[in-house]
């Protein structure tokens, strides 16, 4: 089994683990323990700022430590927390469930930074990009099938079943790791942590390619944020529509990021590069003009193909940008500067969550339909005012940078 198979594979199981723990923690803290809406919150917190907690340290250690032991560390995380999760659910403790998943939450964060510094030690130039498309289909399949089958499965089993089940997933994951290879490393710098971050941010904010990447996902985030919390009011009081339209919304979109992802694998040697990365901000912003035009009545048509243009787009930029931040940054820097990217996204989040729903009760769901257009549209022009329009094919790209 190859370095590579093994990788995409281990990404399978602990992404479907994450998933069961997305979609599994706010029913459980319901069920199992009786919480309230504020309870939830704070439990699905947890879980979301791991991201924000874990991936600027997790960044510096992917950069100083054998990358394999990294990825390993990820699983052994994952799994405790699933674990632990799974026996203080049995146990009727909330406090200790909520470390749990805090816990396996800093496993994925881990797992996501050492497998993107990874990949281009695994593969050729060539090869990165349908490898980034590889690792990154997993994602969107567990996205899309997790909340089907989890919904079966908890008729059926009970709650610590479900985050056994997660567990298992974070084992496989974890025996299918151990047999990547160990990877020569460049000796490190003795620096303080502050210090190595700060070159991390800094290589981003100075890149001419980096730096519009991280402006458009973070204008791109804060949109979509927004449009998760508006998009039910916007169906219910602007058109009259059922809420669970929006749960047919969000499976178009869990479809089209499937098929955007194994898409992008598909074309990555035959389509220049700067065509996804234009085409990716381009379709949300044309998706947002679709949802400022829904009809009156019956907007579910409509609806479901904007939140499809919403996610088949966006998910092959994703690959073609992970791609291209592996090619202009040092290997050395990989996991800083992934980290600074991704917590830059995460932060956003939660402030385009608030804005929606500030903006929607302030001034009107359908006003707040208006300002994630204009988001979209951000995106779209910080990706044309760049030299990412310039990329024709990674190899030169590549050689322009080293060159550099």
């Amino acid at each position: 089994m190859r370095a590579l198979d093994r990788l995409v594979a281990s990404s399978y199981g602990l992404n479907i683990a994450d998933q069961i723990a997305l979609v599994a923690v706010p029913i459980v803290a319901a069920t199992a323990f009786g919480a309230g809406a504020s309870t939830i919150g704070l439990l699905v917190a947890c879980q979301s700022m791991a991201h924000l907690v874990g991936s600027l340290p997790f960044g510096v250690l992917v950069d100083r430590i054998q990358p394999r032991s990294a990825v390993l560390a990820s699983a052994v995380l994952s799994l405790a927390g699933f674990a632990a999760a799974a026996l203080a659910i049995a146990a009727g403790a909330i406090l200790p469930f909520a470390g749990a998943i805090a816990l396996a939450g800093l496993g994925i964060v881990l797992y996501g930074l050492a497998s993107l510094s990874i990949l281009p030690r695994i593969v050729t130039q060539a090869e990165l990009a349908g490898a980034n498309a590889a690792i990154s289909l997993p994602r969107s399949v567990a996205s899309l099938a997790v909340p089907l089958a989890l919904g079966l499965m908890l008729g059926v089993t009970g709650a610590a079943a479900v985050f056994w089940a997660a567990a298992a997933c974070a084992l496989s994951a974890l025996v299918l790791t151990v047999r990547l290879p160990i990877f020569a490393l460049r000796p490190a710098q003795r620096e303080a942590l502050i210090q190595q971050l700060a070159k991390g941010a800094g290589f981003v904010l100075r890149h001419p390619m980096l730096l519009p990447i991280t402006l458009c996902a973070v204008f791109w985030n804060f949109a979509f944020s927004m449009l998760v919390v508006l998009a039910v009011p916007v169906i219910t009081q602007a058109h009259g529509g059922e809420a669970t339209l929006f749960a047919s919304a969000m499976a178009a979109f869990g479809l089209a990021s499937v098929a955007g992802t194994f898409v992008a694998g598909r074309v990555a040697g035959s389509l220049a590069p700067r065509i996804v990365l234009m085409f990716g901000p381009g379709s949300s912003a044309l998706a947002a003009l679709m949802l400022l035009m829904l009809p009156e009545s019956n907007p579910g048509p409509l609806l479901m193909a904007a939140f499809f243009v919403l996610g088949f787009g966006p998910s092959m930029w994703l690959v073609t940008q992970n791609t291209v931040r592996q090619l202009v940054t040092p290997a050395q820097m990989l996991g800083r500067v992934n980290a600074v990217i991704q917590t830059a996204i995460y932060g956003t989040r939660p402030l385009g969550a608030l804005a929606g729903g500030a903006i929607g009760t302030a001034a009107g769901p359908q006003a707040g339909l208006i300002v994630v257009a204009v988001l979209f549209a951000l995106s779209f022009a910080v990706v044309l005012a760049s030299r990412l329009t310039t990329v024709a094919d990674y190899g030169a790209l590549a050689i322009a940078e080293e060159s550099a």
